[in-house]
């Protein structure tokens, strides 16, 4: 039966598991402590693919004194042979006798397995404690693996009136330095910032970390159906660029190619860069979560395919009037029932800002 004392193990497991925030794509984040007559005995999270998993770390950790012990790790244990051998068998050997999961892992090669396998060597295992707690820190992984789809965030920086940039295009800056700051934590822990080719021609972004600590960049994606993309943009300096286009123009794939950039022709029956194709092969590319940094006209066309799944809106102390720029391009809406639901997640003051994060509750049948 589980009790306070391991709620408060498990807890701990999970900060441990949130220290590869910005590092473990395309795995999953784990954490795992090694308990044993309320003593800790050793604990350790997954810093990286294709390096030990948490429980290898903790186990090497308590060495000899695992006998006995109880396991608290936030995802099932492996039980299939990746880059590394399964963590469930090093469980056994090691003689844990008990083993708490806060979610089963929803990878098919897994999803399960692990825990059975635990259980048929005769160990005690209990799973679901702070599950939703382990699945929120991992919503891009569990997306990936059951939709086929990366977890899709839309930062925007509005004012109080909704706008997003002028009538002309001004927008830097509309919130303050906390606020952008702030939002290269979402950058950092995301493994790829998605971006419209106008936004690219407007502000010349590179679309990188620089206000967190990483050690990784993440792969910068963008939409240009025909190709518009400049050879000397900033984006394209020091390679990791993604481009989806619509055209089949060969000289100017090889031309962004010899610039350094990947290229990738996904084209709707319109002639337009296919927005679900993208995100499916985003995640065919072991891609867990995507925030997507553009204008309206791109955030318009994500929300009205169903694709934005949270928006991170920081929302600025200013007006910029009814000429100024929305946040979503939607078309004129004729009926309520055509507008897009939102479920509130989090309100908190970013600086003079404020941060708002929702959830998109039923996806628009514009």
């Amino acid at each position: 039966m589980l009790t306070a004392q391991d709620s408060l193990w498990m807890a701990h497991a999970l900060q441990l598991a949130e220290r590869g925030l910005y590092t473990t794509s395309p795995n999953p984040r784990v954490g795992c402590v090694l308990v044993k007559d309320g003593v800790l005995l050793g604990e350790g999270w997954h810093e990286r693919a294709g390096q030990p998993h948490a429980e290898v770390h903790a186990l090497r950790a308590a060495a000899a004194k695992a006998r006995g012990a109880t396991a608290y790790v936030t995802l099932e244990p492996c039980s299939h042979h990746g880059r590394t051998p399964p963590c469930a068998d090093a469980l056994i050997a090691a003689r844990v006798e008990r083993v708490v999961v806060a979610m089963q892992d929803p990878n098919p090669l897994v999803a399960g397995q692990g825990i059975a396998r635990l259980n048929d060597a005769g160990m005690e295992v209990e799973f679901g404690l702070m599950e939703a707690a382990a699945r929120e820190l991992n919503i891009g992984f569990v997306s990936r693996m059951t939709r086929g789809m990366p977890w899709l965030r839309s930062k925007i920086a509005m004012s109080l009136d909704g706008r997003t940039a002028l009538g002309n295009g001004a927008s830097q800056w509309i919130t303050g330095a906390a606020a952008r700051r702030d939002g290269h934590h979402w950058r950092a822990r995301s493994c790829a910032v998605l971006t419209g080719i106008g936004t690219v021609l407007a502000d010349d972004a590179q679309l990188t970390v620089r206000e967190v600590e990483t050690t990784r960049q993440p792969l910068r994606v963008v939409l240009d159906s025909t190709l518009r993309m400049p050879l000397s943009a900033r984006i394209l300096q020091g390679g990791n660029v993604l481009l989806y286009t619509a055209t089949q123009d060969a000289q100017k794939i090889a031309a962004l190619e010899q610039a350094g950039a990947q290229v990738a022709v996904l084209a709707d029956a319109q002639g337009r860069v296919d927005l679900a194709a993208c995100l499916r092969d985003l995640a065919a590319r072991g891609i867990n979560e995507v925030l997507v940094e553009a204008g309206h006209t791109l955030n318009g066309a994500l929300l009205q395919a169903g694709l934005i799944d949270e928006l991170i809106v920081y929302l600025a102390p200013q007006l910029l009037g009814d000429m100024a720029r929305g946040m979503a391009q939607l078309g004129e809406l004729t009926r309520l029932e055509q507008r897009v639901e939102l479920d509130w997640q989090d309100v908190r003051s970013v600086g003079k800002d404020l941060r708002l994060l929702a959830r998109v509750h039923k996806k628009p049948n514009l």
